[in-house]
């Protein structure tokens, strides 16, 4: 199966949402090729990044669901390669 590579930016603007999120992400691990966030206190937000190589609907089913979580805004890009 044909694999894509996508990053996923999401702001986190109410901790609240950080559990449900986390577990989401720990969900679809095996695509997750790398991970970093960033608290950003001044404010009050926390910027995670997701890169995953992974089919294209797996990678739109994890999308969909992190812009269903309150308190979360998320985008993905696609790499061309």
């Amino acid at each position: 199966m044909d694999t894509r590579i996508a990053q996923i930016g999401i702001f986190v603007e109410d901790s609240n949402a950080t559990e449900e999120m986390n577990k989401l992400l720990s969900a679809y691990g095996e695509y997750i090729v790398g991970r970093m966030g960033i608290p950003y206190r001044k404010r009050n937000v926390n910027v995670v990044t997701i890169i995953m190589d992974a089919p294209q609907d797996i990678i739109s089913a994890l999308s969909g669901k992190l812009g269903m979580i309150k308190g979360i805004n998320s985008k993905t890009l696609y790499a061309k390669v």
